[in-house]
């Protein structure tokens, strides 16, 4: 790409260029017709249903429409509009000619895309269908791999395939290898054939290697389709009557050095290559039950705050690459904003089974998950007036680093934090399917990996269970300050902060920190902080991220890929591609 555009994460239906939503019931559908004249930037066409960030944000946004704004549908079916075409993946000449900032922010995207369908499986009874009607490959069998069930027309010719190794000398990008093996439970020397030919698999063989579900003739396929996502319904307990919320349009002032919404402030320091985050706790009276709840829609503090954050993060990942050090804060009048963040925290947990605090809290969840995987070092700085309580707390909990200022001389005026029962996590709903199995016990079950932690890590652990590698002991000793205003004393011996300079010390302690995180290697930093980040037991989730993804960047950058005669250079213009034959 010639120039790197600035993008814009915030869209709405009437917007869309790639995607069209129908809603029958309980049944959504998402129909996939992307505009190959629609491309995020100039340069290329999305032909064969060929994706581009561009397409994944709408596909995020349209997700979210459905999970807020229509609670009666349980099954969302994903298919395509076009003729014998599901999808063809990411489009080959946007990743060929894209930066290396660029293809790590759209494969990090469209990753955290389809984990967000899985996560909604798995704690909001939404499930996905992938109803593959046509030619199905590399990332568009991705796609399909994130559904808890994949339905293939049998017609002969449509096939599934993931052909990016021969093809294009890389890697399947958006966890494709990883849920083959972890999540549809294929046999690996099957999925070595799979992953190793250009034409894929069609028909019974399929079935039988447990790369789809079902098949079905053309002339049977939708009515077997919308048959699977009734039955899919029926196990879901996403209310039929409830008024959905509608999401608004989010307001979003960007000045030179700052991004400002209501709840949410970014400030950028480009001389120090650091940016620094606020959020703002609740303000005056909050909703204390269901219908006033409802009634506040997305107006509601932590349904708005969460989409603001949410769409800072983004924002400064793709438009501020070289702002490397977030400095997460937070501002909420002391020990009353402390006071108003627990009380709100007790209206999540007491009402956590109604399906919008529950979608709310996904929203979180999914939220804090982005600064997790975020290439980003992350420091907390926790001063007189910050609000670091409950769900706020996550956010230092977050963080590489948390610096929590003392003042010995002046109590009263010492900043202190807090912490609630969602930071430790709640029990799911009684009777509510578990990790996304689905009745059937299909080969797309997601098998369980979390104990239903409510702001639970891609490894299904609490931060705070990450934190203190599940100590029994030490946990349940932090349940007993639940509450509690903790100061940088106790904060510290605790551990739940990095350090607690006083009033002395705090100044410079904390610009040395910071300098000396600036002037570090990137490269070595992100990969430092992702292998620190999810430490403990390895899942799907964390393979995607911590290992996937990180080899996927790679092999782009090779000269293999990238090159001169390289696969992603060469292709589509009839020629063959030149590999340097050494194994590194």
């Amino acid at each position: 790409m010639n120039q790197t555009p600035q993008v814009d994460y915030r869209t709405e239906p009437s917007r869309y260029r790639h995607w069209k939503l129908h809603f029958d019931g309980p049944i959504a559908t998402l129909g996939a017709d992307f505009d190959e004249n629609a491309g995020i930037v100039p340069g290329y066409k999305l032909k064969l249903n060929s994706y581009d960030l561009g397409v994944d944000i709408e596909l995020n946004d349209a997700l979210n429409r459905v999970r807020f704004e229509h609670p009666e549908v349980r099954t969302v079916v994903v298919t395509s509009l076009k003729d014998r075409v599901f999808c063809s993946g990411a489009n080959i000449f946007m990743l060929g000619s894209s930066s290396h900032a660029w293809k790590v922010n759209f494969c990090k995207f469209t990753n955290e895309t389809r984990n967000g369908m899985e996560d909604s499986s798995r704690h909001s009874g939404l499930k996905f269908v992938a109803a593959v009607n046509g030619s199905c490959a590399g990332g568009g069998y991705e796609l399909a791999l994130a559904c808890d069930e994949i339905l293939l027309v049998d017609d002969r010719s449509s096939a599934v395939s993931l052909p990016e190794v021969p093809l294009l000398g890389v890697l399947p990008g958006t966890g494709g290898l990883t849920r083959l093996t972890d999540k549809r439970r294929v046999r690996h020397d099957l999925a070595d054939i799979f992953c190793t030919t250009t034409e894929g698999v069609r028909g019974q063989r399929a079935v039988d290697w447990k790369l789809v579900d079902h098949i079905a003739k053309p002339g049977q396929f939708a009515a077997r389709v919308r048959q699977r996502a009734l039955e899919l319904a029926e196990h879901s307990d996403r209310p039929a009557a409830a008024q959905g919320v509608k999401l608004t349009p989010l307001q979003r002032e960007v000045e030179a050095d700052a991004l400002r919404y209501h709840h949410v402030a970014v400030r950028i320091d480009r001389a120090r290559r650091v940016a620094a985050f606020t959020v703002k706790a609740p303000s005056g009276a909050q909703p204390a039950d269901i219908a006033a709840i409802e009634a506040a829609g997305a107006a509601w503090y932590p349904l708005q705050m969460a989409r603001e954050l949410d769409d800072a993060i983004l924002a400064m990942r793709s438009n501020e690459p070289d702002i490397g050090t977030w400095l997460i804060t937070t501002e909420g009048r002391g020990e009353e904003g402390i006071a108003a963040v627990l009380a709100l925290d007790a209206t999540l947990h007491a009402h956590r089974q109604h399906w919008l605090v529950r979608e709310t809290l996904g929203l979180l969840r999914r939220t804090f998950s982005r600064l997790d995987v975020s290439s980003r070092s992350l420091f907390a700085m926790i001063e007189p007036g910050s609000c670091f309580a409950g769900t706020l707390l996550e956010l230092a909990l977050a963080c590489d680093r948390s610096y929590m200022l003392t003042l010995p001389d002046e109590p009263a005026r010492a900043p202190t934090i807090a912490l609630s029962e969602l930071n430790f996590g709640c029990e799911p709903a009684p009777g509510r399917s578990q990790a996304g199995s689905t009745p059937s016990g299909g080969g797309g079950a997601l098998r369980a990996t979390t104990g239903g932690s409510t702001y639970s890590m891609a490894t299904g652990c609490s931060r705070l269970q990450r934190r203190f590698y599940d100590d029994a002991a030490t946990l349940s000793a932090l349940r007993e300050r639940i509450g509690q205003g903790l100061d940088g004393g106790a904060a510290l011996a605790l551990g739940l902060v990095t350090s607690a300079p006083d009033d002395i010390d705090w100044a410079d302690e904390t610009r040395l920190a910071i300098e000396e995180r600036v002037a570090m290697n990137p490269d070595a930093l992100t990969g430092m902080e992702a292998n620190l980040r999810f430490n403990g037991a390895e899942n799907l989730f964390t393979r995607v991220f911590g290992r996937l993804s990180a080899w996927q960047n790679w092999i782009f950058q090779r000269p293999n890929a990238v090159g001169d005669k390289g696969a992603l250079k060469v292709y589509g213009k009839g020629e063959k591609a030149a590999f340097d034959w050494n194994r590194v």
